[in-house]
């Protein structure tokens, strides 16, 4: 066991550090550059080193893991109760490693390189998708400023492309010219989209991960490798459970003397893989529409009784919870008709 706790508050120029015996004597503390950092650390003796779970938080727990140091990431939210009166480096670095000698704590698994480059890629695709709605609500809302209103969704863009070329309306020149820059804009984008979309899809076959993941309907390959770029290993959680409570599916609590009280959904997790797995169980309920579920199932009970909005969270907290499943005992999915009778 380590007799030092290192508690370090990271930044780009300046890191500020905490060291402390196990039962929180003060050792020392210190303020080093980028440069000094990893030379202190590289002479210091192996020691448990603690840091907010931030930016380039990963790649310095890599980094000191490799010159013998035990490295733990801990949520920013939970070292904040622990700062002492005024806000500065000093006092951040001192409530990391307060909060880290807490015997509850939860702390935050490091994730390896190949993880943040998938995660890298999921994130420019949806950069490129965010910006490909601002274009096209630009779009819109510049014909709608002369009274042409189009439906939103770029499935209307064959529309917009016979307004903008049609030379009888009263639309001028100059905004025209502008709505098809637009256009072309929107073509790039749609363009480097699917490119990302392909290099994703790629990614989901080489991965024995994300291949497992999408035999459960509904997950298709961009949720795949956002469940293995976002998520810690399964056997982080003790149960199914506790993996959608992480994700933010299950509701708020405001429970009180034993009478239990719950609320909407908490949203206070991982929103990516939630958002897609939400997406993914809404068009599994809309599917159920066109082709009902077995008779009796709980998808089929559901249907009957709750707005399809509330089944749909309702799934995917249940496809979240069968994912640690599949992922923790190694299995694909089993007959959807099947698992879905209690």
């Amino acid at each position: 066991m380590k007799d030092v706790l290192i508690g370090v508050d990271l930044a780009k120029s300046v890191f500020q550090l905490h060291g402390t015996s196990m039962t929180g004597d003060v050792k020392f503390r210190k303020k080093l550059s980028r440069g000094q950092f990893l030379h202190f650390m590289s002479e210091h003796a192996p020691s448990l080193v603690v840091m907010e779970a931030c930016g380039s938080a990963h790649y310095w727990a890599r980094e000191l893991i490799k010159i013998g140091h035990d490295v733990k990431l801990i949520a920013p939210q939970y070292v904040r109760p622990f700062v002492k009166r005024q806000k500065n480096d000093a006092a951040d670095a001192e409530a990391i490693a307060v909060a880290a000698r807490q015997p509850e704590m939860r702390f935050v698994e490091i994730k390896t390189s190949a993880q943040q480059a998938r995660a890298v890629l999921y994130r420019a695709r949806e950069r490129l998708v965010a910006q490909r709605t601002e274009l096209a609500g630009a779009l819109r809302s510049a014909l709608y400023e002369y009274g042409k209103v189009i439906p939103s969704g770029l499935a209307h863009l064959k529309q917009v492309e016979l307004i903008v070329d049609d030379q009888q309306s009263d639309i001028p020149d100059l905004v025209r010219d502008e709505c098809r820059d637009l256009l072309v804009q929107i073509d790039e984008k749609t363009a480097r989209i699917e490119d990302k979309t392909r290099q994703l899809t790629e990614l989901s076959h080489e991965s024995n991960l994300a291949r497992r993941v999408q035999t459960m309907p509904g997950v298709g390959p961009i949720t795949a490798l956002a469940v293995e770029a976002f998520a810690p290993p399964m056997d982080c959680f003790r149960r199914g459970r506790d993996f959608a409570a992480w994700l933010g599916l299950v509701p708020r609590q405001f429970s009180s003397g034993g009478k239990q009280r719950l609320g909407r959904v908490s949203k206070a997790g991982q929103a990516d893989i939630r958002r897609l797995l939400i997406i993914g169980a809404m068009a599994r309920v809309n599917w159920a529409s066109r082709k009902p579920p077995v008779k009796g199932s709980w998808l089929a009970r559901m249907l009957e009784k709750k707005p399809r909005m509330l089944v749909a969270i309702a799934l995917a907290n249940k496809m979240a919870r069968a994912i640690w499943a599949m992922l923790v005992r190694e299995e694909d999915y089993n007959e959807p008709n099947l698992a879905m009778i209690p």
